[in-house]
């Protein structure tokens, strides 16, 4: 059994609780070759689309607002970022 960096609780219900979890938990399994490799494809094309997203979304947003409209929430966001 691995020793664990984590303090034990003080309290005997939640020490027994610890120590019960501690001895029936199972060893996680990571993941191997190919099933990682799924993930990081899935990863990389949902990242590409929503850059896609981004970038069609942003231009349209603003083609469509007024340049009143766009001066407000400009202003908005920069009190927001200057704001402390």
């Amino acid at each position: 059994m691995r020793r664990s960096s984590k303090k034990l609780p003080k309290d005997p219900n939640q020490l027994a609780y610890e120590i019960a979890r501690l001895l029936t938990e199972e060893l996680e399994e990571k993941p191997k070759g190919p099933q990682k490799t799924a993930q990081k494809a899935i990863s990389e094309y949902l990242a590409l689309i929503g850059k896609k997203g981004g970038l069609k979304g942003g231009p349209a947003r603003a083609k469509k607002l007024s340049s009143n409209k766009r001066k407000e929430i400009a202003k908005k966001a920069a009190n927001a970022r200057w704001k402390k």
